[in-house]
Order: C-alpha cells, then sequence, then structure tokens
C-alpha cells in the first residue's frame, strides 16, 4: 500500500487495481496522513474540514468517512494501519509508503556539509523527484490551504539547497529552466530569484538576469510595498558590473577515459529515473570502498539490458580502469548459456590480458581476474545471467568495482547483492517512448496511443516492436495499428520483425523451464480469472497446496509470473496470452477439460463452505458441493469466508462466465445459486444481475426448471431490495411459483409465496401479504425449513404491524429473532432487530426503538451489510425526529443517504430524502425541506409506491398561505416500510 500528497492525493494498492475514495474522503485521509502518527480527534478533523462553520451533520460525516476508508484498507490488507483509540483516529504507515515521509527523510539524509557535493545533489534532487505537482491537489477542504502552503515551503527550501550545490559544480545551464518554473510559480521570493539570476548570468544572459531582478523588484513593491532585502541589491549590482567573483567555478579537469566495451547506448531511452537513482546511490553509498554488485532482473522484453547498459554509461566517467561487458546467452536463440569460464576469458581479455597468458582451468582465471582487478575502479555488465552459479566465478575480490547483473531470475542465491526487479513502463514514460520513435503521427492521435500501448501491456519490447512497424509504414495510422493489436490470434504475431519478438522472447523464458514447472505455467494460462492462489492452482493441476505453491514461486522468480500481493499469482497481459497458445499447443483437450473441471470444483465448494458461515440459515436450500479429490482449507468462520469471497469475488464472476460460454451450465447454475446471499447482501448487484442472467440462460438451454425457478427468484430479490423494481422482482416471482407448482418444488414455491408476500406488503395490500406469507410458512414449517420458516415469521410480524396488531407483531418477531440466533443468520437477526424498533416507534417507544436500531447498526457495521447500516441509521434518524432530537435525526439521515449512494440502494435513498425534508421542515428550512422531497418524490414515482402521493401532499403543505401564516403540519404519520426478511437463500 502507497499514499501519495506530493500531488493529487491517491492511495495505491499493489493489485492492479487501486480501490477508489470520493474526494471528501480522501481529503479526511490526506489531513491524517499529514499527521501520521498523532492521534487526531473528531473535533479536530471536523474543524479541518469544515473551519467554524461544520453542517450539522458533520461528525456522523466523518464516521461515515472513517468506514469507508477502513473498507479500502482492509481491501488492500492494511486494516490495522488506522488505529482508533479513546482521543480519536491515529494512522501509521510504514517506511516507504507515504510520499511525504520519503520525501522529508531523503531531505534529512542529504548531509548539510559534504565533500561530495555531487552526491549531497543527486540526494536532494531523488527526493524532489517524490513530487508530481501541486500538493493536495484534487481535494478541498478548510485546512488545506495552509498546508499546501507548508508543503510548498518545505519544497522550495529543498530546490533552493540543490540549486546551491549545482551552481557551485558549475551546473547553472542545467538549473535555468527549473528555476524559471519555480520562480514564475513563486515571483515574491527573493532567495530563488537571486539563484535564477546567478544562473542566467553565469550561462552569459546578463539581460535576462536583469530582467529578472527588475520584474522581482516591481512585483514586490506592487504586491507588498517593500523594497529587495541588501543581498539581493549586492547581487543584482555585481551583475550589472559583471564582477569576477560571480563567475562559475573552475571544473576539475576531465580524467583520461579507459577502456570500454559498454555497447550501444540507445539515444530514445526513456523513464526509469527511479531505478537509475537508485543504483547509482547503490554505488555512490559504498563511497567506491568496496564492490558494489547490482543484480537487475525482470521478465522478458522489459528492458533490463537497456537500462543496465544507460546506468552503465551514465556512470562511466566514475571508473576510469574501464567499463567493460560480456553477455552470458542465457536467453539468447540459437546459443548455449556461457559458461563461467569461457566469461572469464572475454573479461580478462577486454582488461588487456594476452590469450596465452590466460589459464585453463575455471578457478585459475578467477583467481587471475580478481588479481587484474585489484586497485582498479572498473564497471563490468554481466548480461543475461541464468543464475547465481554461473555469476560466482565473475565476482571480484577486494576491487572497488561496480558489477552490474541482468537477469530474467531472481538471483536470490548471490549473497550480498542489491536487487533491482524491473517492471513494465509507466504510462507516461511508454508514451514518450512510442513518441520518440513515431513522431507526429503519435502526438496527432493520443487516444489510439494510449489503446497501443495498453495492448502492448506497456512492456518496452513490445512498445518498441509496435512503434518501429509504424515508423516503417507511413500510410499506417495510430488507430488502423491498435486495431490490429486487438485481435489475440494474431497479437503476438504483430508484435514481432525478422530479428526479435515478443513470442520468441517468452519461448526462450519457457524453454528454461523444468517440466513442472512449464506444466504449472500452461495451466495457470487456462485460468478464466485474473490472478490465482496456490490452492487454486493445485485444484488446477491437480497437486498438493504446498507443492504448487513451490512451482508458483519458481515461476514467479523466472519472472513468467508477477504478483501483486503477497499469496496471488497474475501474468503480464501478452504473457498470458503466450501460456494460453502453449497450453493449446502441448495440452490435450481432454487434459485441458479436466484441468478446468478440477478448478470449477475447488472454486464451487469453498465458495459454498464460505457462505455457509456467512449466512448458516440458507445452508439447506443452496447446493450442495462435495469436497474435491485434493480438498484445499477452506474458510474457518466468518471473517476468514468473507476476506475469501472478496478476495476471489471477480475470480468467481470470471469462471461464471466461462462455465457459461464453455457449456459447464450445470457449474453456472450452482455457483449462482451459491454465491446470491453473498452477493446481495454485500451490494455486489451488478455481479449479482450478471450471473444469474448467465444462470437462467443456462438453466432454460438444458431444461432444468428447477434451476430457472431458482435463478427467477435469485433476480427478483436483486431487482427488489437493490433496485426497487417491485413490479418486474414480482413477474419473476410469479413465474418461478408457477415453474415450482409444475415441478412439485415445494421449497421454491414456499420461498416464491413469502416474496410475493413482501411484494404486496410494499404495496400495503396487507390482507393478501397475509395469505401469501402465511401459505409459504406452512410449506416452510412442513418441509423443516428453519430458516424460511424465521423468514416468514419476520414478514407476518410486518404485516401485524401495519394493522395494528402489535402483540401479534412482537410475536412473531420474537420467534423469528430465536430461530436467526439458534442458526447463526447474523444479517437476519440485524433485519428482526430493525423491524422490532419500527414496532417500537409505532408504539411511541421510543428508547426501546433506539436500542435495537443500534444493535442492528452495530451488526451490520460489523459484517459489513451496507444496506442494512442506511437502513438502521435511517430508522435511528426517524426514532430521533420523533423523541425532538432534530439535529441528530438530520446527521443519521445524512448519514444513511450517503451509504445508499455509495451502495445504489435506491428504496432507502428515497426514505432518506424524505426523512430529511421532514426535518428540515421542522427545522424551517422550507428551501432544503422542498429539495429533499422532490428528490423523494422522483425516486417514489421511479419504484411505483404509494408513499408518492403522501410527499405530494406534503410538497403541496410547504407552499406558503395565503395570509402568510404558517403551512399545516402534513404527513407526519409517515411509516416507513420495513424490510421483510432475508432475501433468499
Amino acid at each position: 500500500m502507497r499514499f501519495t500528497i506530493l500531488g493529487p492525493v491517491e492511495a495505491l494498492a499493489p493489485g492492479p487495481e487501486s480501490p477508489g475514495l470520493a474526494p471528501r474522503h480522501r481529503a479526511v485521509l490526506a489531513y491524517l496522513l499529514l499527521h501520521a502518527g498523532v492521534t487526531i480527534s473528531t473535533d479536530r478533523l471536523i474543524d479541518a474540514m469544515w473551519g467554524p462553520l461544520p453542517p450539522d451533520s458533520a461528525r456522523a460525516q466523518i464516521q461515515t468517512t472513517i468506514a469507508a476508508i477502513r473498507r479500502m484498507l482492509r481491501a488492500s490488507g492494511a486494516d490495522r494501519m488506522l488505529a482508533t483509540r479513546p482521543a480519536g483516529y491515529v494512522i501509521t504507515p510504514e517506511p516507504g509508503q507515504l510520499d511525504l515521509h520519503e520525501f522529508t527523510s531523503r531531505i534529512a539524509k542529504a548531509p548539510a556539509t559534504s565533500d561530495d557535493e555531487r552526491d549531497t545533489a543527486d540526494r536532494i534532487r531523488t527526493a524532489l523527484a517524490l513530487w508530481r505537482g501541486e500538493p493536495l491537489a484534487d481535494i478541498t477542504a478548510h485546512y488545506v490551504e495552509g498546508a499546501r502552503a507548508r508543503l510548498n515551503g518545505q519544497r522550495l527550501t529543498a530546490v533552493e539547497r540543490l540549486a546551491d550545490l549545482e551552481l557551485s559544480l558549475g551546473r547553472h545551464d542545467d538549473l535555468i529552466d527549473e528555476l524559471t518554473v519555480h520562480a514564475a510559480a513563486n515571483p515574491l521570493r527573493e532567495r530563488l530569484c537571486c539563484r535564477l539570476m546567478l544562473a542566467l548570468h553565469r550561462a552569459g544572459r546578463q539581460p535576462d538576469a536583469l530582467h529578472v531582478a527588475r520584474e522581482f523588484r516591481a512585483a514586490l513593491a506592487e504586491e507588498q510595498g517593500l523594497d529587495p532585502g541588501h543581498a539581493f541589491d549586492k547581487l543584482e549590482q555585481d551583475i550589472l558590473r559583471d564582477e569576477p567573483g560571480l563567475r562559475a567555478p573552475a571544473t576539475a579537469p576531465a580524467k583520461p577515459q579507459g577502456i570500454n566495451f559498454l555497447p550501444y547506448d540507445v539515444p530514445d531511452f526513456t523513464g526509469r529515473d527511479g531505478e537509475l537513482d537508485g543504483l547509482t546511490r547503490q554505488w555512490t553509498s559504498n563511497s567506491g570502498a568496496v564492490v558494489t554488485i547490482s543484480a537487475i532482473d525482470g521478465m522478458a522484453g522489459v528492458g533490463k539490458t537497456t537500462l543496465a547498459v544507460h546506468a552503465a554509461h551514465r556512470l562511466a566517467d566514475q571508473f576510469p580502469d574501464g567499463q567493460l561487458f560480456v553477455d552470458l546467452q542465457a536467453h539468447t536463440a540459437g546459443q548455449a548459456p556461457l559458461d563461467s569460464g569461457a566469461a572469464l576469458e572475454v573479461l580478462l581479455g577486454q582488461l588487456g590480458v594476452p590469450a596465452q597468458h590466460i589459464p585453463a582451468s575455471v578457478a585459475d582465471r578467477a583467481a587471475l581476474w580478481r588479481s587484474e582487478l585489484s586497485g582498479r575502479r572498473v564497471l563490468a555488465v554481466l548480461d543475461n545471467a541464468l543464475g547465481a552459479d554461473q555469476i560466482r566465478p565473475l565476482l571480484p575480490g577486494s576491487s572497488r568495482a561496480l558489477i552490474l547483473i541482468t537477469s530474467r531470475r531472481r538471483l536470490t542465491d548471490l549473497d550480498g547483492a542489491h536487487a533491482l526487479s524491473v517492471d513494465v513502463l509507466p504510462a507516461a514514460d511508454a508514451v514518450e517512448l512510442f513518441t520518440a520513435i513515431v513522431g507526429e503521427r503519435a502526438a496527432a492521435e493520443p487516444l489510439a496511443v494510449l489503446d497501443v500501448l495498453q495492448l502492448c501491456g506497456f512492456l518496452p519490447l513490445a512498445v518498441r516492436i509496435a512503434a518501429a512497424r509504424l515508423h516503417h509504414r507511413p500510410r499506417w495510422t495510430v488507430a488502423y495499428l491498435a486495431d490490429r493489436l486487438r485481435d489475440q490470434r494474431r497479437r503476438l504475431a504483430e508484435l514481432a520483425t525478422s530479428e526479435r519478438g515478443v513470442a520468441a522472447a517468452f519461448t526462450l523464458s519457457y524453454e528454461q523451464l523444468t517440466p513442472d514447472q512449464q506444466r504449472m505455467f500452461r495451466l495457470v494460462g487456462l485460468q478464466p480469472g485474473r490472478d490465482i492462489s496456490p490452492d487454486a492452482a493445485a485444484a488446477l493441476a491437480g497437486l498438493p497446496p504446498e507443492q504448487a505453491e513451490m512451482l508458483l514461486e519458481d515461476l514467479l522468480d523466472a519472472h513468467v509470473l508477477i504478483q501483486h500481493q503477497p499469496g496471488r499469482y497474475t501474468f503480464h497481459d501478452l504473457l498470458r496470452e503466450h501460456a494460453l497458445a502453449t497450453a493449446a499447443a502441448q495440452e490435450s483437450p481432454d487434459a485441458q477439460h479436466e484441468a478446468l473441471g478440477r478448478l470449477l470444483h475447488h472454486y464451487l465448494h469453498t465458495a459454498s463452505t464460505a457462505v455457509d458461515h456467512l449466512y448458516p440459515e440458507g445452508k439447506n436450500r443452496r447446493p450442495r458441493i462435495p469436497a474435491p479429490d485434493t480438498p484445499a482449507p477452506a474458510p474457518r468462520n466468518e471473517a476468514e469466508a468473507i476476506t475469501w469471497l472478496d478476495t476471489e469475488r471477480a475470480n468467481l464472476m470470471a469462471v461464471g462466465r466461462h462455465a457459461a460460454d464453455h457449456d459447464w451450465r450445470p457449474h453456472t447454475s450452482q455457483l449462482a445459486a451459491t454465491l446470491h446471499r453473498y452477493l446481495l447482501g454485500h451490494a455486489h448487484q451488478a455481479d449479482a444481475l450478471a450471473l444469474h442472467g448467465l444462470a437462467l440462460q443456462a438453466g432454460r438451454r438444458s431444461g432444468d426448471t428447477a434451476a430457472e425457478a431458482r435463478t427467477l427468484l435469485d433476480l427478483g430479490e436483486v431487482h427488489f431490495w437493490w433496485h426497487g423494481a417491485y413490479e418486474q422482482a414480482a413477474e419473476h416471482y410469479r413465474h418461478a411459483l408457477n415453474l415450482a407448482r409444475e415441478s412439485s418444488d415445494q421449497g421454491a414455491a414456499a420461498r416464491a409465496l413469502q416474496n410475493l408476500g413482501t411484494v404486496s406488503t410494499r404495496r400495503r395490500d396487507y390482507d393478501r401479504a397475509h395469505d401469501h406469507c402465511a401459505q409459504s410458512l406452512a410449506l416452510f414449517r412442513e418441509l423443516g425449513d428453519r430458516g424460511g420458516e424465521a423468514r416468514c415469521l419476520t414478514s407476518l410480524g410486518i404485516v401485524h404491524e401495519r394493522q395494528g396488531r402489535f402483540e401479534d407483531a412482537h410475536e412473531h418477531h420474537r420467534q423469528a429473532l430465536h430461530v436467526y440466533r439458534e442458526t447463526g443468520s447474523r444479517i437476519g437477526e440485524t433485519i428482526v432487530l430493525n423491524n422490532i424498533g419500527l414496532l417500537y416507534q409505532r408504539q411511541g417507544r421510543y428508547h426501546e426503538a433506539r436500542h435495537h436500531h443500534d444493535g442492528a447498526l452495530e451488526l451490520s457495521r460489523r459484517f459489513d451489510f451496507p444496506g442494512d447500516e442506511a437502513e438502521s441509521l435511517n430508522a435511528l434518524a426517524e426514532a430521533a425526529r420523533s423523541m425532538g432530537d432534530l439535529a441528530r435525526a438530520a446527521a443519521e439521515h445524512d448519514t444513511a443517504l450517503t451509504l445508499a449512494r455509495e451502495c445504489s440502494y435506491r428504496p432507502e435513498q428515497a426514505r432518506a430524502h424524505d426523512g430529511l425534508a421532514h426535518v428540515h421542515r421542522d427545522l424551517g428550512r422550507i428551501d432544503l425541506a422542498h429539495d429533499h422531497a422532490r428528490q423523494a418524490l422522483e425516486l417514489y414515482i421511479a419504484l411505483a409506491v404509494p408513499e408518492a402521493e403522501e410527499i405530494r401532499t406534503f410538497i403541496t403543505g410547504l407552499a406558503p398561505t395565503a395570509d402568510g401564516t404558517e403551512p399545516p403540519e402534513t404527513s407526519t404519520a409517515h411509516r416507513p416500510t420495513p424490510r421483510a426478511a432475508v432475501p433468499g437463500p
């Protein structure tokens, strides 16, 4: 996890997709990060966000924001970073996770006095490279202006210190553009202006230096009515007189160049600033006193050799005794890897040792190599290494040498080496590289350029080949090239020339793997999802999890797999295509089918176990999935279950789509039925609709009436609970009921009747609702389905409450709560507690009502039920309004509205707007009341519910009367419709 505030405020997860936060949430996160390690109270946060005039809902908004930040951190595996203390909240990022801490740490480590000014300047420049524009650039809050000014002050102090160093090193020409930008942004900063004047003067631009002085003097007088200081006046006069003391210091004469065997350094080298700075720091931090070994590893085509050669050229002047290079040929087409003895012969020859003086044995050659390097300052690039055994004889002894090694494998056994794993290019650097090769055509089609780069996976080799093809085809447009690359069947063929190609580079990496590693590589390519765990890979390959994990780690070390977070393995997009093509060529159709069958069975069984932990009351109504032949560890409790489901959700959806597309219809239906409660309860509506849509098609194609009825019920519940599409839900329920009766499926019939009862309740047709629920209750009891029985008891309790039969309502809710607690259903318990609270509200027992709503709120937050959290907050607000606590009611409704919007829960959005309209009317805020009432009306009309007419009457009552008196009280008996029961199995 990495946080940035020196530019746009971002929380960057190590995975391919970073979890998003709303601007308000990022503003709170940034304030906590600015005070990392310090406990910040809620009052202090409110003051920071809004200043002296916070809204009534400020405290509730802070609580909601902290919850959102916690969800983001939990999704990224960093949930312990934000802690709650008695006095407030404290965030404690680890070293390297916050760019501000990294900046201040690097500046602090740049020595105030040093014999090596170049090293100090490099350290400061590396720190300044962390800035990505205006700090806190994309957020607004009361504290931002002051914090931004303080941060910019720290940056400018570092810039001025760097300028002093660069000027003393005679680098005035390199400074001018940089100082000009900073001076334009800070026209009243005298010290900065002085350094720009001096740099211009030393560059022979005396008139420009004096012009800068005049501009500063005029701006200072106009803005502050002041004159510049004495130092400025003296510098201006010295420039005017061209005083000799202002001239650049004499630089040391260039040292004579030694031997240089480095290959050509490409002129269009782009990016890699961080990697280059890291390599430079590793050398300079050792002060050249001992051997420094840097092992650069990465996947094929990522630019390891290009980086090493460029770094070697950049550092060449620090190695007057020579720069050496040898290709160890570990991945060279048509060549066997160079053995250590042959490599030593090449290196000794480059040092000038005559061939006749080079010994025959590897040991003697290594000894001579160490002897020749003793006392020399040499840089050697050992390119394309196979492994540590090939490298060890090539390492110097006590020489002042820098050894740069490149390899497609991580050299974990090479003791003392500094490891640098090279990733694909950032988007901006890839655009720069592509444009440097292609020229004006790239600048004319910026969006098409991004398409090409994404299709190349930002892999430097692929980018270079694609750009070169376009450069040599003047009639092609960038968009045309992108269209050619979109065809996955030919993409790798497009990314090849007569001398090099992406697929060829991948093939060489593949051929260096063992047979077991090659098989795992092929099978992981079959995985429909984006990443894979060791347990899933074990199922895919039919291996024990421990052996599968060892093979995945081997593939990770060989850079044919990548890892964005611990325990998760994935491919670069182009390598995924290569793995899939290799599997198609080397695995029989039967073997591929069996591997995918094992994987689908693994996901189904583990998902079933996880959902049973979370929703035990529906266990008997979900498909029973037998344990696979080689079972993997399954979630053992609720916390592990939700973690596994959240982590694997994208893969589960991908598996469902793959099963539907490849005639695994029973798997699609079983997966949809298994995941229904999880997707519904945790607000993953889009995934639920997509998966149930696939399951419905699968059930109809296979003629599975039971599966079709079950899926119709699941789809209806998604439409009912989250979208408020009650008629569409009712159609699905009626169709499912007919199918269930045709096939004598009593369980599906009971569920359909209960769901039809919830529709009737929502439409206030309580007699029909009672009939449906009574029939459903009888069927569930006949089947011995305790979970279904509890759902019907809840629904009947609501109907009795609506009919004014409060004692019957209490009894039904009491029985339902007992069953839910007995079966361990947290979601059922949450819903019943809210319904009991609403019943107490109807009886005017508001303190008891809030007690039950608070219990429901605590459960919904603990188990991450966002929809139920919104319901609990709305219910708490309604009780608070009835008790006359309008400020609390407004705050709780406002928080509920925010949550309902975040999870697209339309009925609770309408309920929150309705409640806020009444609260603001009671507070005399007629404009706000009218605005919320209008939004509630729009939602009620879309939901087609009776509340629409009530809110219309309310809006009419807001209009002033003819005699100017206050409008009459209207719609005070507004009653929310409780949630009937736990939806689905």
